[in-house]
């Protein structure tokens, strides 16, 4: 069966096609070309859209249903796992190794995936939104070694999560709680989780239908943004103390 997808004019600021046209199958996807500009990426998390695909492939933009989201209030590691945290001498910091975290996301094996789909050409757009002051990262450190990452884009108040990783056990979940720490004393409720996954669902993600997804897309993201580097907005603090509620 051959697929009829919307293609993206060379206008970097065109609209997107609306979100409700996606089909059903393959879910979420949307339309294709275009590029990885800043204004054309900027624009498609702000309705909620975001460029997957593989290398050789044209840009493929997608918007499911439903939507995985974190809410960073609630959010809570596995009680075996906060116990252990406890003694923990690991560090968790912001925006001081985003290059390294993208790069680790691109590089690390994952179940039942041949190859990855950061490529050269996202890699570079995203650090170029990083050092925009509009793509962000967390990062878990034991010493100077770094165990543990995730990074996303912020538009407004809300974050769309992009990949994590593991260099150690648990890296990734102690990025990810930071991250959901930090935004909840923030006032920012969301983590956006795109596809729903085993891993997702046992850290917590819910399903969110798309309509009301893009609803709080829609007042989020038109919050005033937190400009530049969130190395200035985020001390470093220890990874233990996220084994228990409270601000970071």
């Amino acid at each position: 069966m051959t697929i009829r997808l919307p293609l993206l004019p060379a206008d970097p600021a065109a609209p997107f096609p609306p979100a409700g046209r996606a089909l059903r199958d393959p879910n979420g996807l949307l339309a294709m070309g275009g590029d990885l500009s800043p204004v054309r990426l900027l624009n498609a998390y702000r309705h909620g859209i975001f460029p997957w695909y593989s290398a050789g492939e044209p840009i493929l933009w997608w918007c499911p249903d439903p939507r995985m989201v974190f809410d960073t209030d609630t959010f809570a590691l596995p009680s075996r796992f906060r116990r252990r945290l406890r003694s923990s001498l690991w560090q968790v910091r912001a925006d001081s190794a985003f290059e390294q975290v993208i790069a680790a996301c691109a590089t690390s094996p994952r179940p039942g995936q041949d190859g990855t789909w950061i490529t050269d050409e996202m890699r570079a757009a995203y650090v170029q939104l990083h050092r925009l002051g509009h793509a962000h990262s967390v990062e878990v450190f034991d010493g100077e070694r770094l165990v543990g990452g995730i990074y996303g884009v912020a538009v407004g108040r809300m974050f769309f999560g992009e990949s994590m990783f593991s260099a150690q056990t648990g890296g990734s979940k102690v990025a990810l709680a930071g991250l959901a720490r930090v935004l909840s004393t923030w006032g920012w409720p969301l983590i956006d989780a795109q596809v729903e996954n085993p891993h997702l669902v046992s850290l917590g993600a819910r399903r969110l239908p798309r309509p009301a997804f893009l609803a709080e897309v829609a007042q989020w993201a038109e919050k005033p943004d937190l400009p530049g580097s969130w190395a200035s907005h985020v001390a470093p603090f220890p990874a233990a103390r996220l084994a228990d509620p409270g601000p970071a």
